[in-house]
């Protein structure tokens, strides 16, 4: 090869966009997609990831709220955004759910995104009125068993987190309750304080302050093991054989997003939680930090999805 080749040659190689990407990569401000408005839950914790990721990164996470459809409108907008490590997004346990509820979704969750962490899970609780004679999961049953289709238990609207888990421990229960959905968490906390109706299952988070309040009893997790925010109430799953549920969120990027991006992103959030300080704030609330990495967390995506699609057809919840 002639001495002007060579040099020729070398130009090209230092030019490519994925040598480029892999050396340069941040440049300039990332892109940071949140399916939820601002305030919620899922953006909070989006806003404590963009912050550290920032700080160790040395560019911008601009955080941009796209709500609506259940997470769906976000969920597409990070799907068909360009693959350049200048998009990612807040993935959560609706993005495995909804292709089973709604009659149609413009993303595949395996195929249309890449997991980079699973940061965190959520569990709901089950709760009835702080003065219900109802003191444990066996006495709710037993209720249920005794009256069946007598009694409702409220949720925060078809398809929610709170309606699929009540009809999970209905199936597994084998017990007869009529589901009567409101439009958000907020009215399952009114109702079932109210008596409206006999139990609910807000998230964790919601909960919390209105059980350590004395307003609401809790009854059980819907996780598999304690929650540090309330290490007295059991596990449903200690009475009800099978019983897991909870929603989870953590970080996703287009498909084909550069591996090297991949990596340093799971790499960063490994770091964050791993320090005591970032962690405990992030678990103030009874968060549950995972920080399952990439590797794990793709396959993660693929099995939530066929559990979520048995629990969809066991509620039999349906949106068009």
């Amino acid at each position: 090869m002639h001495r002007r080749q060579f040099v020729a040659a070398c130009g090209a190689l230092a030019l490519s966009p994925k040598l480029v990407n892999a050396q340069a990569w941040p440049n300039k401000p990332i892109r940071f997609v949140v399916p939820y408005i601002p305030g919620s839950a899922p953006d909070v914790l989006a806003r404590s990831i963009s912050e550290r990721l920032s700080s160790a990164l040395g560019q911008s996470l601009v955080i941009e709220n796209r709500p609506g459809a259940g997470s769906n409108i976000g969920n597409e907008a990070i799907a068909k955004a360009s693959a350049d490590g200048y998009t990612i997004g807040l993935g959560t346990s609706a993005m495995t759910t909804n292709p089973s509820l709604y009659r149609k979704v413009n993303y595949e969750p395996v195929a249309d995104f890449v997991g980079i962490n699973l940061c965190v899970t959520m569990p709901h609780l089950l709760v009835v009125a702080a003065d219900s004679p109802i003191k444990n999961v066996a006495d709710l049953i037993r209720l249920f068993k005794e009256g069946p289709g007598k009694y409702n238990y409220a949720s925060g609207g078809n398809g929610s987190g709170a309606h699929l888990a009540a009809e999970l421990f209905k199936t597994l229960a084998n017990v007869d309750v009529v589901h009567v959905p409101y439009k958000g968490a907020p009215e399952i906390i009114t109702s079932v304080i109210s008596k409206a109706a006999v139990c609910g299952f807000p998230t964790l988070s919601t909960a919390v302050p209105l059980v350590k309040s004395g307003r609401l009893r809790a009854l059980g997790v819907t996780g598999t093991k304690r929650n540090h925010a309330l290490p007295e109430v059991p596990s449903i799953g200690d009475t009800v054989a099978g019983f897991d549920y909870g929603s989870w969120f953590g970080l996703i990027a287009p498909a084909k997003t550069p591996s090297e991006v991949v990596q340093r992103l799971d790499a960063e959030l490994q770091k964050a939680f791993a320090d005591k300080v970032f962690r405990d704030k992030v678990q103030a609330d009874g968060t549950e930090v995972v920080s399952m990495g990439h590797a794990e967390f793709t396959p993660f995506i693929r099995n939530d999805m066929v559990k979520m699609k048995r629990i969809v057809e066991m509620s039999g919840a349906r949106i068009d």
